[in-house]
């Protein structure tokens, strides 16, 4: 093929993906150039998770302790909401984001920015489903290579998170009790 029917072909690519994204859209402005290159990094750093627990020789276990998996998905709750609603961490989130206000204890609301193509990066950072997706791949990957101090690191999210549901539920208790006064 010449450079003719290489160029024919670009512009029919790009004229059916911009149908594509016009038809699905439906008038709303969706960054979807942005998901795919935001599944595209997700790939490439799962592939490079999985490149190094083969690199150093780890074997994979046959299933996962179901232990484990509680650990992994209390701790996997925890730090996402701690990237992406905490209060302490907006200055992570502050150039892809906008402040809209305060999201119950210690936490905000924030709003993707639209400028700059910031919008995916900024709707990945304040999603706490989002953002456990790569939180929970960096812990099993971390787990693989280095099981201990992962499973220390995964108890002290999990001892947070169960703080965290103690504080809520103490307020809310004393609430009732007081009658909100």
């Amino acid at each position: 093929m010449g450079t003719g029917a290489d160029s024919r072909l670009a512009e029919r690519l790009k004229s059916l993906a911009l149908g594509t994204k016009r038809d699905y859209s439906a008038g709303h402005e969706r960054p979807l150039g942005g998901y795919l290159a935001a599944m595209a990094g997700f790939g490439t750093y799962t592939a490079a998770w999985a490149t190094l627990v083969r690199l150093r020789g780890r074997p994979l276990p046959d299933r996962p302790e179901p232990w484990d998996v509680v650990l992994t998905a209390v701790a996997t709750f925890r730090l996402s909401r701690l990237i992406s609603k905490a209060s302490v961490t907006s200055p992570l989130r502050a150039p892809f984001t906008r402040y809209v206000g305060p999201q119950g204890p210690a936490e905000l609301h924030e709003e993707a920015r639209a400028d700059d193509g910031k919008d995916t990066v900024g709707e990945l950072v304040t999603c706490p489903f989002c953002m456990s997706v790569w939180v929970a791949a960096t812990l099993t990957g971390s787990q693989l290579l280095w099981p201990r101090a992962t499973r220390t690191a995964m108890g002290a999210l999990t001892a947070l998170a169960g703080a965290d549901a103690l504080q809520l539920a103490y307020a809310a208790l004393t609430d009732k009790a007081t009658g909100g006064k």
